[in-house]
């Protein structure tokens, strides 16, 4: 008990400074979806679409992006600073080639969206919020890589200041291009896009500057960004990042067919989903944050050959998780409705945003497992089993039991979100054995 609670202390430092970012950077799109939501049901509706269609191209570029955490991370605990520089410059590489083949797939998505049988006013409603939002892809990416770089180095405080001062930028910002203040034009949804992706970039701008500035990653800063590529360090980061990639896709996936799904119920439905993701997907953040700490902190020790400290470091972290889900779930089940009518007035979309944040209250416990038991794996650069075990989660159990219960058995949006649930229940508990068989004492990395 006393290495766990060490441990648990040791990550607990390390993840307040991620979590107040990932909060931050979250906090984003819930203040979109609020000052949206005041342009009306519609718009909330059709935000909830094309978010759920940016989040499948980020979240795969979160997962290619993985490796730059854990081998910084590697290289920093192995004490080779330069190293984990030359990580970073791949990563960058990584994510501006992925962002762009992500921006022309949306491109292309926006002239066939009648493939999506959404309702026909959200559809009228989603160009060129879209187009927007998928050329974000860009500055959101290539952010990921440096701040997975400055939290690796021992500087997690450096994205925070950033991602709250872009937060910051995008709500003024919304309030100018949405609403139609000082002489702008009254954009409506098209305001917030214009909007995410000014403060997208000049976060990404700012965070370079700030770290290229930084004495404290002066070592491990790149300092030949030109050089030729290394097809080593590529092939090593693809091997962790495609499998990770495509873990993440399976649920980025099932969440945006979640979406589609909702669409086929009405705009009210999708409008509700939009309130209810918005309020899980914040919570989620302080789960995301300690299960990034937890890999990092994994991967350092596997680094460092300290393979004894595997176990208590991911019970610590488990704990911690459980805790704030707890705390979380209270809040859904007995604020619903107060946090429903904060998005919006229609008394429509409110009672069914109420059940679904009563949902959302139970299988956030489940979700915050799952990232939780996962991170950890990729810390021992675990990545290829997770990935099927996810897959199964979401595309065998969660989208066929949320159709089944949903679309065809008459629960309307719960049972959406009841089959959701159903599927994270399972990734919690098979990842978390999984990790439990791999963190012996005698665990190798790769294993």
């Amino acid at each position: 008990m006393q290495s766990i609670l060490k441990e648990a202390r040791g990550t607990l430092l390390l993840a307040v400074p991620i979590v107040i970012g990932q909060l931050s950077q979250m906090l984003m799109g819930v203040t979109d979806s609020v000052m949206i939501g005041r342009v009306g049901t519609v718009p909330l509706a059709a935000s909830s679409f094309v978010g759920s269609v940016f989040n499948v191209f980020f979240i795969v570029g979160v997962g290619l992006l993985t490796p730059v955490a854990i081998f910084a991370s590697r290289s920093r605990g192995a004490g080779r600073p330069e190293e984990a520089g030359e990580f970073l410059r791949h990563g960058m590489l990584i994510a501006v080639v992925s962002s762009l083949a992500g921006i022309a797939i949306i491109a292309f998505l926006g002239l066939r969206l009648e493939w999506f049988g959404q309702p026909d006013e959200v559809i009228q409603a989603v160009n060129p919020f879209l187009t927007l939002i998928g050329v974000s892809l860009l500055p959101a990416l290539t952010y990921l890589a440096l701040r997975q770089f400055a939290e690796s180095m021992g500087r997690p405080w450096v994205p925070v200041i950033v991602i709250c001062s872009g937060v910051l930028l995008n709500v003024f910002l919304n309030w100018v291009f949405i609403y139609g203040h000082l002489g702008a034009p009254r954009l409506g949804l098209t305001g917030a896009g214009v909007s995410t992706l000014i403060s997208r970039t000049l976060g990404t701008i700012v965070i370079f500057a700030w770290l290229r500035l930084d004495p404290a990653v002066r070592g491990a800063w790149p300092k030949h960004w030109l050089r030729p590529v290394s097809p080593a360090h590529v092939k090593q980061m693809l091997f962790v990042g495609l499998p990770a990639a495509g873990s993440l896709l399976f649920e980025g996936g099932a969440f945006a067919a979640a979406t589609v799904m909702m669409g086929w119920l009405g705009a009210v439905p999708l409008a509700a989903h939009q309130i209810a993701i918005s309020c899980a997907a914040l919570s989620f953040m302080v789960s995301l944050g300690i299960a990034i700490a937890l890999g990092m902190r994994t991967s350092a020790a596997v680094g460092a050959g300290e393979h004894a400290r595997l176990r208590p470091l991911w019970i610590g972290g488990t704990l911690m998780g459980l805790t704030f889900s707890l705390g979380f779930t209270a809040v859904f089940l007995f604020f619903g409705p107060a946090i429903a009518r904060a998005f919006i007035s229609d008394p429509r979309v409110i009672p069914v945003a109420t059940v679904l944040l009563g949902v959302a209250a139970v299988f956030q416990i489940f979700d915050g497992g799952q990232v939780i038991h996962s991170c950890a794996l990729r810390g021992l650069t675990d990545v290829r089993i997770p990935a099927l075990i996810t897959f199964t989660a979401y595309w065998v159990i969660a989208l066929p039991a949320g159709y089944l219960l949903g679309v065809r058995g008459g629960f309307g949006a719960a049972g959406i979100w009841t089959g959701l649930a159903a599927g994270l229940a399972f990734a919690a508990v098979v990842l978390g054995l999984r990790f439990v068989r791999l963190s012996r004492a005698d665990v190798r990395s790769g294993a």
